[in-house]
């Protein structure tokens, strides 16, 4: 399989990490979706990018603009109060073609749930969850649990025990990681990288287990690493990848998949 990844949905199109953005993603070319995670105060896995709501694609619930952002961090607030916020209502310079649209925050079991449905009713092939754990060991307490707390918080969602290989769980951060090898070992991983002073096995030396995937920067990847990381049996995704002469470079050099923010490119880049 070659996986043709959504990155947050498709980005370029939809409001990120919205079900909108899932669906958009699935019926613009994409095989899996990709997307992040936080937990809230009462214990809930929400589904968006940063630690708190980010100003520049969310307003608060009455349309008005987000002033302070720290007060507004998932960690510190219920998932209630999370959804009342508004995603997508606001023009995105950096995606001039997202539509714009009113949505809100999702329950990763809501998401899961919806994107299910529809490829069900749809007849669509089943689709793989690409999820990033948000996380770092300077923000334990403050914007996320400690990492085993964390990982029983998001595998108590019940969604997620039905899809098999169909869920790939990544992170930079190597500790929640090491906690799902040893605590669920069925489920697969991925080691995220944007690290240019560290070689590949020093890495990995780091994360201290072999993940499924090794899923780095695309500029930073080369045919080399892509080669260790084959005679290793580790597969790489490369993101985010905009440029259909990208895709197709990193096509031909052999990577296994592709993250980007426009999945509707890849037909034109023969992925």
């Amino acid at each position: 399989m070659f996986y043709k990844v959504g990155h947050r949905g498709t980005r370029g199109l939809m409001p990120e990490n919205t079900i909108p953005a899932m669906i958009k993603g699935i019926t613009s070319g994409a095989n899996t979706v990709e997307f992040d995670i936080h937990i809230t105060k009462d214990g809930q896995v929400v589904v968006y990018h940063d630690a708190s709501f980010n100003p520049v694609y969310t307003t608060m619930p009455d349309g008005s603009e987000i002033t302070s952002r720290e007060q507004y961090t998932f960690y510190k607030m219920d998932y209630s109060r999370i959804r009342e916020f508004v995603i997508g209502e606001k023009a995105y310079p950096a995606f001039p073609q997202q539509q714009r649209l009113k949505s809100y925050a999702p329950l990763l079991s809501e998401m899961i749930d919806a994107v299910e449905a529809y490829t069900q009713a749809h007849h669509l092939p089943a689709v793989t969850y690409l999820l990033e754990i948000k996380s770092s060991e300077e923000t334990d307490g403050k914007e996320q649990p400690a990492p085993e707390e964390y990982i029983n918080k998001l595998m108590a969602v019940k969604q997620l025990n039905p899809l098999g290989n169909r869920l790939i769980v990544q992170s930079f951060d190597v500790r929640p990681l090491q906690v799902i090898h040893h605590q669920y070992p069925n489920i697969i991983l991925g080691y995220l990288s944007e690290d240019k002073t560290m070689s590949l096995d020093q890495q990995l030396s780091l994360l201290g287990i072999s993940p499924a995937f090794y899923n780095p920067y695309y500029q930073f990847l080369t045919p080399e690493i892509l080669a260790a990381c084959h005679e290793k049996k580790i597969q790489v995704i490369p993101w985010t990848v905009q440029d259909i002469v990208d895709m197709k470079k990193l096509k031909e050099m052999g990577v296994d998949g592709i993250i980007s923010d426009y999945p509707d490119r890849f037909k034109d880049a023969g992925v």
